[in-house]
């Protein structure tokens, strides 16, 4: 399988950041969502970072204004067509993403791959929306995309070898290091992310620390960011959606279940960085 052009379907944190990370390795990208606004923040955003990159030697000029041309933006889904392989990035809900693979099942050629970058949702699951399951797989990208060099590939029960093998090499091309996983709940990180995340809420929940000392302990012993610091990166929405698939995938499994502190987080808008209020707040 050969792929020139990459598709993203959703233009929020993880989907811009993938979009960059595959314009730098020079594919042409297409990316995709309803909201215009978002588009354009988007990909203001990316042209911000890519020129960041070149600002800190880390980025060459010349593929600096390749990656520049080689980023399109579109509110229509059909402009996915065209695509080799398309990463889908929108919110974790399975309905969601059922009807967004449906769609892309119909409107693309058979030998186009269909990439989830869920964090947690069943492939197979998402595969069953579709008429071709055997092209259908998961890419985990980490936040930031465009920096974090893990990936989780994760194969389906109908997935195919050739699907399979074309995804890790665009991984590669990318510069990131593939990590191969069963679908199962939250795969690896995710499921081993569970507890650091559930203990800090216990602990802050029942009044042992502060978030600012728990995140200083775990700092201490050698996290780069604690629990809350990296809850606040990600989004605090993201983590309780996560939280909560996981839990229900385990059919409530007590280890995994979310606190109130992360719905109350959520229901009253403090979502980290991205709202500029979270566990910490964030001003210009």
């Amino acid at each position: 399988m050969t792929i020139r052009t990459v598709g993203v379907v959703g233009a929020g944190t993880m989907g811009a950041g993938i979009a960059q990370a595959a314009a730098l390795a020079g594919y042409g990208v297409i990316l995709y969502d309803v909201s215009q606004d978002l588009l354009e923040k988007a990909i203001d955003h990316i042209y911000a970072l890519i020129d960041k990159g070149v600002a800190l030697g880390k980025v060459e000029e010349a593929a600096a204004r390749a990656a520049r041309e080689a980023l399109r933006a579109t509110t229509t889904l059909h402009d996915m067509a065209e695509a080799g392989l398309i990463v889908e990035a929108v919110p974790e809900k399975l309905a969601l993403k059922q009807e967004i693979f449906s769609r892309l099942d119909a409107l693309t050629a058979r030998e186009t791959i269909l990439a989830s970058n869920t964090s947690s949702l069943s492939i197979t699951a998402l595969a069953g929306a579709t008429n071709h399951p055997e092209r259908v797989i998961g890419l985990h990208f980490f936040n930031p995309a465009h920096i974090m060099r893990l990936v989780e590939i994760i194969r389906g029960e109908d997935t195919s070898d050739e699907t399979v093998a074309a995804a890790d090499a665009f991984v590669g091309r990318l510069g990131k290091q593939a990590v191969h996983c069963q679908d199962t709940p939250a795969f690896v990180v995710n499921r081993v992310a569970r507890p650091f995340y559930g203990e800090a809420f216990r602990l802050l929940g029942e009044g042992a620390a502060d978030v600012a000392t728990i995140d200083r302990l775990m700092r201490s012993i050698g996290f780069r960011m604690g629990p809350f610091e990296l809850i606040d990166l990600i989004g605090c929405d993201i983590n309780y959606d996560v939280t909560r698939a996981v839990y229900e995938a385990y059919f409530q499994e007590p280890r995994y279940r979310p606190h109130p502190i992360q719905q109350r987080m959520v229901e009253s808008g403090r979502l980290g960085r991205k709202s500029g209020r979270g566990f910490y707040s964030y001003d210009k």
